[in-house]
Formats: C-alpha cells, sequence, structure tokens
C-alpha cells in the first residue's frame, strides 16, 4: 500500500472518529434536554392530572378531544355500567336542612351529610374570642362512604358512593313535622340506591338534634353481586371548641355500645393516638368531644367496628381524626337500613331521653364521664337531680354553686360532727395513752402497750378509726363533683365574678412562658382553692396531731405538699370546680371551729370516764377480739424469733 493510501486511511480514520466523538457529545446533550423535558412534562402532569381526571369523569376535559372523551366515557361503561357511569358526571350541588337548634348541609357526592353548626353553642376562635357557632367537624374531611358490588355483566363492580353524585329531590315536609330529603344513586333502569334523611322541629331537644338516615336499596337484589355485607366507613376531624387543648383533648375519644349493654366502651382519653378493633355487634359509634358528640346509631346493629383516632397538633385549630369501619349484614331480602345520627349537646337531660323506634334506651347519657360506680350513682341521683331543679329558679351559676356546696355540707354535716367528736376524744384520752407508754416502755413490750391502749379505748368507748371512716364515707361526694363540673355543659359560657367561662380555667394574668406542669397563666380561683385547702389542712392537723402522734410524721405533706400539688393540677381545670371546692373548704373551716366551740373536752372527758366505768367488764366487740388476737399472735411470733 503507497503512501497516499495510508494517508488516505488516516484521514478518513479522523474524520470518522472526530464524528463519532461529537456526534456522542450532542447525543448526550440530546438525552439531557430530553430527560429535562421529560422530567418537566411529568411534574406538569402531576399538578394538572386531578383536574383533568376531574374534567374526564364530568365531560369536561378542556385539553382533551372529543373522540379520547367519548372513549373514556364507553371505558367507564363497559366497566361500571351505563348509570353508574352517567352518575360519575355532573357538579356536585349542596343542600341545606335546619331546624330552631342545627344547621346540616349535604353533599350531592356520596349523598352524605358534610356539615352541622349548631346553633345555641359558640367556640373558642384562634384569637381567644367565642363569636363563631360550634361546628362539628371539618367539612373538608367529612367522609360517608357506603361499599358494596353490583353485577355488570360476567364482572363484579366495586362500588363506593362518594364516587358518585346522588340524584336530590326537593326538600318536602312530612305530616309528622320532619324535612325529608331524598337522594338517589341510579344502578340501573329500575333499580337504584336512596337515602332519605329526616330533620325535625318539634321543640323536644332529644328528637330535634337527630338526624333519621334511612337507607334504601330499591330493586337492587336483581343486580346486588353475591356478599354478606355491606360496608360502612365513617371519618372527619373534629375542631376545637375549648380554650385549653390538653383539656379538652383529654376528654374526647371514640366510645360505642354493645347491644342490651346500659354501659358504654370507649379508646381511653388519651392524648396519643389509639385504635381498637371490636369483633363483635355495636349498637352505636360516637365521635366524642368533651362537650359535644358526633353519634351514628344502627338500631339493628353493626357486624363489627374498627375504630381509630389520631390526635392533632396543638395550635392547628383541630382536635382529633376520627375514623370507623364497619359493616351491615346484607341478604337478597334485605331492603334497606335505618340509621341516624346524633349531632348535639353532651347534656344529660337530652341524651338520657334519646332512644330507638321501639321505646328503648340507647344509654346514651352515658357519654358524659360522671364516674364509675359509686360516683355515678352520686351524680346521676343527687347531684344532678338538685343541679337542675336550682337551674329552674337561679339564673346565676355561681350562686347554684354555692348553694349545692351548703347543702352538701348540711347534708354531711352529722359525718362530720362525729369526725370531730372523735379526734377529741382521742385528743382528751392522750395523757392517759401516754401514760401507757411510760409503763411500757422497752420495743419487746411493744404488744402489750398495743393492747392495753386498745383497752383503754374499749373502756372510754372510743372507736380508732372513728375520725376516718366519716371521712371516707364523703370520698364519693368529692369525687363526684370532681367528675361533674368538667362534665356539665350547663356551665360552659357561663360567667361568675372574674371568671367568664365556669367551664373552663380562669387567667387572672397570662405568662409569656409555660411553667411546667403548672401552665401558662395564673387561675385565681384555683390559687384561692389552694390557699383554702393550706389553712384547712393547719387546722385538721393541729387538732389531729395532739392527739395522734403519728400525724406529727405527716406535717409536711398533708399542710404543704397537698396544697401545693392541687395548685399545680386544677390550675388549668374548669373554674366552677375550683370554685366548688373553695367554698367547700371554707365551709369546713367554718364548721370546725363552730363544732369546736360547742363542745366542751371535760364533759367529753366526764362521758369518757362513765363508759369506762360502765363497760369495766363489759363484752369486746369482735373488732377487738380480733385485734387482741393478732396481737398475741404477732408477740408470740416475734418471742419465737427471739429465741
Amino acid at each position: 500500500m503507497d503512501k497516499k493510501s495510508l494517508l488516505g486511511i488516516a484521514v478518513i480514520a479522523v474524520l470518522f472518529l472526530g464524528f463519532a466523538y461529537f456526534s456522542g457529545k450532542e447525543q448526550e446533550q440530546y438525552k439531557k434536554e430530553l430527560a429535562e423535558y421529560e422530567a418537566y412534562q411529568d411534574s406538569l402532569a402531576a399538578v394538572t392530572r386531578p383536574e383533568q381526571a376531574a374534567a374526564a369523569v364530568a365531560g369536561e376535559e378542556g385539553a382533551a378531544s372529543a373522540a379520547d372523551t367519548l372513549s373514556l366515557h364507553e371505558r367507564q361503561v363497559a366497566g361500571l355500567g351505563e348509570y353508574l357511569a352517567a352518575a360519575r358526571q355532573g357538579e356536585e350541588r349542596f343542600i341545606t336542612l335546619e331546624n330552631d337548634v342545627m344547621t346540616v348541609r349535604f353533599s350531592t357526592r356520596g349523598g352524605q351529610i358534610v356539615d352541622v353548626t349548631l346553633k345555641d353553642y359558640t367556640r373558642y376562635a384562634p384569637r381567644g374570642e367565642r363569636n363563631e357557632l360550634v361546628k362539628l367537624f371539618d367539612p373538608s374531611t367529612a367522609n360517608f362512604d357506603l361499599s358494596f358490588y353490583v353485577r355488570n355483566g360476567l364482572n363484579n363492580v366495586a362500588v363506593n358512593t362518594t364516587d358518585y353524585l346522588f340524584e336530590a329531590d326537593s326538600v318536602v315536609r312530612t305530616d309528622d313535622g320532619a324535612q325529608l330529603l331524598t337522594m338517589r344513586l341510579p344502578v340501573a333502569a329500575d333499580a337504584w340506591l336512596q337515602y332519605d334523611y329526616r330533620i325535625y322541629d318539634v321543640q323536644t331537644p332529644e328528637r330535634d338534634y337527630l338526624v333519621d338516615f334511612d337507607v334504601r336499596l330499591v330493586n337492587m337484589a336483581p343486580q346486588m353481586a353475591n356478599q354478606t355485607s355491606i360496608g360502612i366507613t365513617w371519618s372527619n376531624s373534629s375542631y376545637q371548641n375549648e380554650k385549653g387543648f390538653k383539656n379538652e383533648n383529654m376528654y374526647t375519644t371514640l366510645s360505642y355500645r354493645f347491644p342490651g349493654e346500659s354501659s358504654i366502651e370507649d379508646l381511653g382519653m388519651s392524648e396519643k393516638d389509639k385504635s381498637k378493633k371490636v369483633s363483635t355487634a355495636v349498637n352505636w359509634v360516637a365521635f366524642k368531644q368533651q362537650y359535644f358528640s358526633s353519634v351514628f346509631i344502627a338500631p339493628e346493629n353493626l357486624s363489627y367496628a374498627d375504630m381509630s383516632f389520631d390526635t392533632a397538633e396543638e395550635g392547628s385549630e383541630l382536635l382529633k381524626d376520627f375514623s370507623l369501619q364497619t359493616a351491615v349484614p346484607y341478604t337478597a331480602q334485605t331492603e334497606g337500613y335505618d340509621f341516624a345520627f346524633y349531632f348535639g349537646p353532651n347534656k344529660y337531660a337530652i341524651l338520657k331521653k334519646v332512644a330507638d323506634a321501639e321505646g328503648e334506651s340507647l344509654h346514651m347519657e352515658r357519654l358524659i364521664p360522671l364516674g364509675w360506680g359509686i360516683f355515678g350513682w352520686v351524680n346521676r341521683w343527687c347531684v344532678i337531680p338538685v343541679f337542675d331543679f336550682l337551674r329552674n329558679y337561679i339564673p346565676n351559676f355561681g350562686i347554684i354553686i354555692l348553694i349545692l356546696a351548703v347543702l352538701i355540707k348540711l347534708v354531711i354535716s352529722p359525718l362530720t360532727y362525729k369526725s370531730y367528736v372523735s379526734t377529741a376524744k382521742m385528743r382528751v384520752i392522750k395523757p392517759e395513752v401516754d401514760e401507757l407508754a411510760k409503763k411500757y416502755p422497752k420495743k419487746e413490750d411493744a404488744m402489750k402497750r398495743q393492747q392495753a391502749t386498745m383497752e383503754l379505748y374499749r373502756k372510754a368507748g372510743i372507736n380508732p378509726m372513728g375520725g376516718c371512716i366519716p371521712m371516707l364515707i364523703q370520698l364519693p361526694i368529692l369525687v363526684a363533683m370532681f367528675r361533674f363540673f368538667p362534665a356539665s355543659i350547663e356551665l360552659r359560657g357561663e360567667s361568675f365574678l372574674w371568671a367568664d367561662d365556669l367551664s373552663s380555667y380562669d387567667s387572672i394574668l397570662n405568662l409569656p412562658f409555660s411553667i411546667p406542669f403548672y401552665g401558662d397563666h395564673i387561675s385565681l380561683f384555683a390559687l384561692l382553692m389552694a390557699v383554702s385547702l393550706f389553712i384547712f389542712s393547719y387546722v385538721n392537723y393541729q387538732q389531729t396531731a395532739s392527739s395522734q402522734p403519728q400525724m406529727a410524721g405527716m406535717k409536711f405533706m398533708m399542710v404543704y405538699l397537698m396544697p401545693v400539688m392541687m395548685l399545680l393540677w386544677f390550675n388549668s381545670y374548669a373554674s366552677g370546680l375550683c370554685f366548688y371546692y373553695l367554698l367547700s373548704n371554707l365551709i369546713t373551716i367554718g364548721q370546725t371551729f363552730f363544732i369546736r366551740r360547742m363542745i366542751d373536752d371535760e364533759k367529753i372527758h366526764a362521758i369518757m370516764k362513765a363508759n369506762a366505768a360502765k363497760h369495766t367488764n363489759g363484752k369486746k366487740s369482735r373488732f377487738q377480739q380480733r385485734y387482741e388476737e393478732l396481737l398475741r399472735q404477732q408477740e408470740a411470733q416475734q418471742r419465737a424469733k427471739r429465741k
């Protein structure tokens, strides 16, 4: 090969390599630009896809061609059937019904309730003003969905009602005074799912806060696929309606009732997220807040209940996100279901009267946490009737609380008197008890000293537990009042003195910082209650310490620690409760000084001497016999150990 040929080959090679190099560069640049363009298209599609999908379903695709729209509609008809495909098209409409106590807004999308406003109650706005009506949940989160399967040719189609637009009839007034709203979801030419909502205005609160919700399966049996149940999903997010987030959140939970039970269950009053699955039937499920509830009632019972709530962030204006998944039985003979909703206050007088169609109580008054056992019994049968009676004649709730405190103290005054007398007896006989301590100074004589002391008490007619038993009897009343005031909606928004709301804390000074376990404000009622508790504890300690030496070691806890703990605990509690405890302490202090002036220690001592002479050879009580036997056994054990 000559030089010219070699040179030509070299030039061609150089040109080829150069072309390949520059071509590769351009290809890489093209791929880079293509990738950037595709990324841009994807981001644009992600933004516009929801709108395009909604427009396609509604027949309003602005960017799609007529042929594409027709093709999509044909696919929907093939997959869903003619009537369900048509129910995906159109615009959502809202319909509002109202009576004297509430306004309910319905949406044709899903045929569901999307908003409930209570006319007689206001909530705390974000700035702390009470100028907004209470809304039971955030409309944007409202969801009530029925899910089932229908036949479409050889296929089964899953239907979720919130995906479809219902046809709504005009609202009509029925003969029994109800407003009737009927909405339908056509499934076939002569078959449809029908919702009948009824709202009453008959000036009976237990009826006015109810929304009857009748579900009818009109000629649906031939259309329904083979299934044994219809699923129900209900969820929404509740607003914060009260002043204190933590206190309201503590009373906000998800409650439910088993059929035939007079009590209810709940997920607990927790600040955290919770869930629970109940595999047996339930009668109703409530999304319960401190003073208001949304309740789904199924008189024929739900098959199960999968419930949960998520706690919202403080400051978000929301409180909890509630969710319920459940189902109702279905057979080919099922024509429908009679459900109901309760949207209203947690008011005992109203909830007590809510009943099913047969007049059986639904025991929804149990939504109010009045306490378990004897504490709830005291509230239901004593405190609430007296409170309601006083409300009929006295408009000021501060005065009602004062009268209630006085009445309770008068009722238990015999117990207070007995407690003081028992303590006075112990104080009078203390010198003789000290003489026994001198007589038996050794540790090994402790049993003899105890036996001699008990014998002295027996002869003098003293019950060592006489001062404690009356206090224990009063405990259910104290606990009952502790549960009553934070749960009483009657106090909500009622002002007294400097407190603008007796159901929430009173604040005379808002702090620029938050103190752990105390808060960011100063409650004057809580402060006065703690001071009164200190005075009462100090007076009570002086009286008992002199008669019971073992009480000396309790001084710090009784006199100092307890008032401080109560101040920290009650600073964010209902001011009505703090006011009641303040009055209770002051009345008890007054009773103590009054009884002290009435009782003469010398007369008590003379009576005790007479009792001692009378019971010198008297029969010992069973308690004393068992106590002495226990002492003898302990003494024998100690002697055995020393050997």
